[in-house]
């Protein structure tokens, strides 16, 4: 692992835990940048009590998780209201359909196992995992984490079902200029690679992008000269879905797997 980054610059584009992603950069023998791409995450308390009572007084047929994360601030936010016994109750009463090994693991905590799973870690995955499932006429309860999940929801309703959703945590725009600098030294080849650990990271880049007419710059640059990096299925649709397709990923869902990954992909294809 020592020094497959040597030489190479590689922008971060995720706010949390920076600083041990670049001390890992560095020991890897690259230059790390700090870029940003998304701002802190920020609990909307009304938006989730509304969804909680919602989901407590009109249980839903059918549950489908999409973090660990998400189902811990339920929780949290249920027991502050009084109701977090009343949850557990309604939440075990129908079936849970649920994406990624950590919202299977904060289930398992509570007792709970999930009667449809991802096969993959992506919402693709899950609703693969849904297909066999008749929906038509049944109530679901949708808990996303950060942001919408529009193909996930458009294909519950085409399925026929009516959908509510909770989001305890949306996430922020990064802070004015630092889109334009990231996007700028993507697309002059100012860094080697950029490192997404989320969605929205590249969904807030991509729309800046689109705005100043360099969407196409954006992606040609990520498919020829940058390396784009992700944590994981989710944060790899994004990218594909803007059609960049040379994307490394780790096979386990970890930032310091993903760093590893970039240089085991960077042994492998020095010449």
């Amino acid at each position: 692992m020592a020094e497959q980054l040597k030489g190479l610059t590689v922008a971060l584009a995720g706010p949390r835990k920076a600083e041990e992603m670049a001390k890992l950069v560095e020991n890897m023998g690259g230059t790390a940048l700090h870029r940003p791409a998304q701002g802190t995450s920020f609990v909307d308390d009304a938006a989730l009590h509304d969804g909680l009572k919602a989901w407590v007084e009109q249980p839903p047929d059918l549950a489908v998780l999409t973090t660990g994360m998400g189902l811990e601030a339920l929780f949290e936010t249920a027991g502050k209201l009084g109701m977090a016994e009343r949850f557990l109750e309604v939440l075990s009463a129908s079936p849970v359909a649920a994406r990624g090994y950590k919202t299977v693991n904060a289930l398992k905590k509570r007792g709970l196992e999930p009667a449809v799973r991802d096969d993959d870690g992506s919402n693709a995955g899950l609703i693969r995992g849904l297909q066999g499932w008749n929906l038509r006429g049944k109530r679901v309860m949708l808990q996303l984490h950060g942001e919408t999940a529009p193909q996930l929801t458009g294909w519950l309703e085409q399925a026929g079902a009516t959908v509510g959703c909770v989001q305890p945590y949306r996430y922020t725009e990064p802070e004015p200029g630092a889109l334009e600098q990231l996007l700028n030294e993507i697309t002059t080849g100012q860094v080697d690679a950029v490192a997404f650990t989320s969605a929205p990271q590249f969904r807030f880049l991509a729309q800046h992008a689109r705005e100043q007419g360099r969407l196409e710059a954006l992606v040609q640059a990520l498919e020829d000269k940058v390396l784009a990096v992700s944590v994981g299925r989710v944060t790899s649709e994004a990218l594909k879905e803007e059609g960049v397709q040379r994307i490394i990923m780790p096979e386990r869902e970890r930032m310091g797997s993903m760093l590893v990954s970039l240089g085991q992909y960077l042994a492998a294809n020095r010449r």
